[in-house]
């Protein structure tokens, strides 16, 4: 797994290419945190080239969005999320958590 974090005025980029699962999902962990432990909460985390995720990967995510949305301050979307980890989030009900855009510049622009 790859992650590439890209910062804009108002917002965080985080690209993820591969799989997230058991053995990556630390890895994103780390770099997500790395963001909010430097008090940046509006976080864009784009699937585009995501192509596996698991239990794993939707724990981080959801932890993630927890610390962002915690006294208002900011949180998560996803962008350009392939049809398969789509129906993952929302076999696991996490389509109504998280703000979805069809694309980077789109969510981006939320913020």
């Amino acid at each position: 797994m790859e992650i590439e974090t890209r910062e804009f005025k108002h917002s965080h980029l985080v690209k993820v290419k591969g799989r997230l699962d058991s053995a990556t999902s630390p890895e994103f962990a780390k770099a997500l945190n790395e963001l909010t432990n430097h008090g940046h909460y509006k976080i864009v985390v784009d699937f585009k080239e995501l192509e596996f995720i698991t239990s794993a990967g939707l724990r981080v995510l959801i932890n993630t969005q927890k610390t962002c949305k915690r006294y208002n301050r900011g949180e998560v979307v996803l962008s350009s999320v392939p049809s398969n980890i789509y129906a993952s989030l929302d076999l696991a009900g996490f389509t109504v958590l998280f703000k979805i855009f069809s694309d980077e510049l789109t969510a981006v622009g939320n913020f």
